[in-house]
């Protein structure tokens, strides 16, 4: 016979910690199931030198917000980590690792779920979701077709240059990993090519400011769903820009100049050669619009507040609009050793017994919470706003759910 509880959290990263904080503060029974054996799982699969993109202040855990002397610093993976290590530990939460659930589905009744974990059953009134954005590496198809004797390898096993073998770096994507990734590996020495992206081109600091300080004060943050052009918008990549080294842009004109080989999107592969869209010029273009439509932003928010911020003007780099279209490269003149997909995580929902998703895979609900009494989301990407997947914002959703979840019993 299957245990009783209250709640069941599947996932033990930033959004499952945090719902477990307050419903712990709120005295509700509950128990999170972690597969990984350990805190922080989805920050460790970075590479050696990665920093958080976000200023220190917009680490808002809740119980635990950054109170350190840099706030406008950009803390490495490995303190993340041992932050979210210390927050299990420090508040006792009922954190059980090593178990990966398999199956959610709706009890014969009608009423609450059973969770299916290896040999562990779990009857449960509410369930929540919390997963996160990094379920399952994502390559584009091409990459079944390409040469044995290449390397690939997933953005989330990257690690630093000495690791790679010897010969030139096709990095595939151009959101923020995969420029972060290019940026190391051509200042380490790597001759890089780099399957851009359309992501926004923007400054690090702009009129005084972190860029994400900006787009917290703006309210761009807290956008909702309903203020995108269309649903696909949600997955839009993050602004160009980087925490590692004090923190600064990514600019693919500056990478032009130093020497990285700028390239459309990867489309194929036929007879020794990779294939690309003749749309770099595109990309670049479509980048430095996004950019600019945030810089404006910034600007009308600063007019209307009347905020005493000085002017600024930024520097219109074109240089990568001179780069040459190519649309085959040859994978053996080239001296390309390794690809590296930083093509982002595809969502994974296939366990759970329910129609959760939509045509895109993207979960189903009003601010976290589900059309089936009990289920409930936390801790993607426009869940409710912008900034529900960042340490910025899961606080804010963890809460409401946590008040949410305290209601009386469905059971």
């Amino acid at each position: 016979m299957p245990d009783t509880i209250e709640t069941v959290i599947v996932g033990g990263g930033q959004a499952g910690l945090a719902l477990s904080y307050m419903l712990t503060q709120l005295g509700c029974e509950h128990i999170v199931l972690e597969q990984a054996a350990q805190a922080g799982e989805a920050w460790r699969h970075r590479w050696d030198s990665f920093t958080l993109v976000t200023p220190n202040w917009s680490f808002r855990l809740p119980g635990a917000e950054y109170d350190g002397a840099d706030p406008g610093g950009f803390m490495p993976g490995g303190e993340v980590i041992q932050r979210l290590e210390n927050y299990v530990r420090n508040f006792q939460l009922p954190v059980r690792f090593g178990t990966r659930v398999s199956a959610i589905e709706p009890q014969e009744s009608g009423k609450g779920y059973l969770v299916t974990a290896g040999s562990t059953a779990l009857r449960a009134e509410k369930v929540v979701i919390a997963t996160g954005l990094y379920q399952k590496p994502k390559l584009l198809a091409v990459s079944a077709a390409l040469p044995a004797h290449i390397r690939q390898l997933h953005s989330g096993d990257y690690r630093n240059p000495l690791n790679l073998p010897a010969g030139a770096v096709l990095v595939v994507g151009g959101g923020q990993s995969g420029c972060q990734i290019a940026e190391e590996l051509y200042q380490s020495g790597c001759k890089v090519y780099l399957s851009t992206g359309t992501a926004a081109r923007v400054p690090r600091r702009y009129r005084g400011r972190d860029i994400y300080e900006w787009a917290n004060l703006t309210g761009f943050l807290d956008r909702t769903p309903d203020n995108l052009p269309s649903p696909l918008a949600r997955f839009a990549s993050n602004p160009l820009v980087t925490g590692k080294d004090g923190g600064h842009a990514l600019d693919l004109h500056q990478f032009f100049r130093d020497g990285v080989m700028l390239l459309g999107h990867l489309r194929g592969y036929e007879n020794g050669n990779l294939l690309f869209a003749p749309d770099l010029k595109e990309s670049l273009m479509k980048s430095e619009k996004l950019g600019a439509s945030l810089i404006q932003m910034i600007d009308g928010y600063i007019a209307q507040t009347r905020l005493p911020v000085p002017p600024e003007m930024l520097n219109n780099r074109t240089d990568g609009l001179a780069a040459p279209e190519i649309l085959e490269l040859d994978l053996k003149q080239s001296d390309i050793g390794t690809i590296i997909w930083a093509t982002g995580y595809a969502f994974d929902y296939t366990w759970i017994k329910l129609p959760v998703t939509d045509s895109d895979g993207f979960p189903m609900t009003q601010r976290g919470v589900t059309q089936y009494p009990g289920l409930y989301f936390l801790g993607m990407p426009w869940l409710h706003k912008q900034k529900s997947g960042l340490l910025l914002g899961v606080g804010e959703d963890a809460a409401y759910l946590a008040d949410q979840m305290a209601g009386p019993s469905i059971m």
